[in-house]
């Protein structure tokens, strides 16, 4: 088995179009990575990497800060609306600013997930102007 048929077999290929249909697929795969990749005993929902690089001080914070971001670019790149892309920048920002508080801050990167609310948003914009996009699940 060759390296690339490996790595395919761990990973399932990411879309790399601008259509609509592949944006979503990124962004849900960027929020499961982020906020819930991880599962631990004794917790309903998972921990994402969010959290975890969340632990190093600010360093940790601003790589967060920027992952985060990425979900507001591809939302950019889908025509939301001012409102929404500032909706969700806040929302990164203040996970950010609170998150950068020693040992309460990063209690709260558990309980805040700012990118599972950006991706609410998306979402949103989505089926309401993409239908066509929506993954039927079950």
């Amino acid at each position: 088995m060759t390296q690339q048929a490996r790595v395919r077999r761990i990973r399932p290929e990411v879309p790399l179009g601008t259509d609509p249909a592949s944006i979503r697929i990124r962004v849900e795969a960027m929020e499961k990575l982020l906020e819930r990749s991880i599962s631990l005993p004794g917790m309903k929902s998972g921990v994402g990497l969010d959290a975890i690089i969340g632990l190093v001080p600010v360093v940790g914070d601003i790589v967060a800060a920027g992952l985060g971001l990425y979900l507001v670019w591809e939302a950019r790149n889908l025509g939301l609306s001012k409102l929404q892309l500032t909706r969700m920048a806040a929302n990164v920002g203040f996970d950010t600013l609170v998150g950068a508080v020693p040992i309460a801050g990063d209690l709260f990167d558990f309980l805040f997930r700012s990118n599972s609310r950006n991706l609410r948003i998306i979402r949103r914009h989505l089926d309401k102007h993409h239908p066509e996009t929506g993954i039927i699940e079950g």
